[in-house]
């Protein structure tokens, strides 16, 4: 099979696949006679191809998937009006905070954000596919450990946490949510925040996130720069499907 027949496959396969599809699947469509480095160099030709269109050939943790570009949503939510769920702050914080600093417990985020976490707010997180428990603190109670997952960073446009915004770098860690939410763009509702904002843990009736609001993980932010007695780190998703 030549260069051109190749990228044609991968092209039809990719266009068709519901979800992110890894290399190792796509060398089945060959079975196997292209290996993982050539399917890749193809997969690279074919973004340069796409770099022009409306849809882009993009790299994210469980494989390569064809996305429209940002630019196209506002068109695309002609066709398409409903709205994608809306978030409260308290949860998106929350989100924030596992995402930086994974593996993390429930108590290990109410330290940080200062507030008793609602239940719901994780549960929220949990059935959305962006959080899960991927083990325990061997500690009283042995609590769970909440990490981030293969979704979330599929959702966010993220190949690995790697590319999370630095928190120590100033240009990058005032618009941590921003730049999360901009690739996430149609997964989370953008909405203007109300006047006064309810108590940040609380879920029903707190202010949604604002997908354009970069001080929306700011504060969370910032408690994790002054947060000394916390040793986490953002860790990786081993044990995530």
């Amino acid at each position: 099979m030549n260069t051109v027949d190749a990228k044609r496959v991968l092209e039809t396969a990719l266009i068709c696949a519901p979800q992110p599809v890894p290399v190792r699947e796509l060398r089945v469509l060959f079975r196997d006679a292209l290996g993982s480095d050539t399917i890749k160099l193809l997969l690279q030709d074919l973004q340069l191809e796409w770099s022009q269109r409306g849809v882009e050939l993009v790299q994210v943790a469980s494989g390569w998937r064809f996305q429209s570009r940002p630019e196209m949503r506002e068109y695309l939510d002609r066709l398409h009006p409903e709205k994608p769920p809306r978030y409260s702050r308290a949860t998106m914080e929350t989100l924030a905070i596992i995402a930086y600093r994974q593996p993390v417990t429930r108590g290990g985020i109410e330290d940080i954000r200062g507030v008793t976490v609602n239940s719901l707010i994780i549960k929220q997180l949990e059935d959305r596919g962006w959080v899960e428990v991927i083990g325990h603190r061997e500690t009283v109670g042995r609590p769970s450990l909440f990490a981030t997952t293969r979704q979330f960073l599929d959702d966010m446009g993220l190949q690995s946490l790697d590319q999370l915004p630095v928190l120590d770098d100033p240009s990058g860690s005032a618009n941590a949510l921003e730049a999360m939410a901009a690739a996430a763009q149609g997964v989370i509702e953008p909405e203007p925040e109300p006047e006064v904002a309810a108590a940040a843990g609380d879920v029903q009736g707190g202010a949604t996130a604002s997908l354009t609001d970069g001080a929306l993980f700011e504060n969370a932010e910032t408690e994790l720069r002054n947060d000394d007695t916390n040793t986490d780190t953002p860790g990786g998703i081993e044990g995530t499907t």
